[in-house]
């Protein structure tokens, strides 16, 4: 038996931190987020950094490797999709240029341990829906992906005119 509580696997660790002095544990509450959103630059330059910082903070959740894998080709694929078919955010605040040229990431895992994957544009000129690509097509593949990674997906519109897949 171990000094500390056991958590199961996936749990959040509120002992993640603590330190013992002469057997008496002090606890430094350090969980790990079960959600998370950012700005990334509306271009491939912030991709990368957006996979990144998902693979850190659901590894550090306990999330399987093979989810964490398939949730960082989800995001890629939302990404891309969204900096070659839609807009960049408008700007949340005209004057300070908050949220200029951005589109966001999300992902949360529910108390049910679920994962949750979220890219939000500007919105563009079509629809997001899966294509049918020739063998030798360059892309187009990215919802088929997500269609059999995902056990669903969808497109939910914003009051701005930003569209969230």
């Amino acid at each position: 038996m171990g000094r500390f509580p056991a958590r199961p696997r996936g749990a959040s660790n509120p002992w993640r931190g603590a330190k013992e002095v002469s057997g008496v544990a002090f606890v430094m509450a350090q969980e790990v987020p079960t959600s998370s959103s950012m700005a990334v630059p509306h271009g491939p330059a912030g991709v990368g950094q957006a996979r990144h910082r998902m693979r850190e903070q659901l590894r550090g959740n306990g999330v399987p490797d093979t989810v964490v894998d398939d949730a960082v080709l989800i995001l890629s694929e939302l990404l891309s999709n969204a900096c070659r078919h839609g807009r960049p955010l408008e700007p949340l605040d005209r004057q300070a240029h908050v949220g200029d040229g951005d589109v966001r990431a999300a992902w949360r895992v529910d108390p049910a341990g679920e994962l949750t994957v979220e890219v939000t544009d500007g919105g563009g000129p079509t629809r997001p829906v899966p294509s049918t690509p020739s063998v030798t097509a360059r892309g187009g593949r990215g919802l088929n992906i997500i269609s059999a990674l995902a056990r669903e997906w969808g497109v939910r519109d914003g009051t701005r005119g930003e569209v969230t897949v």
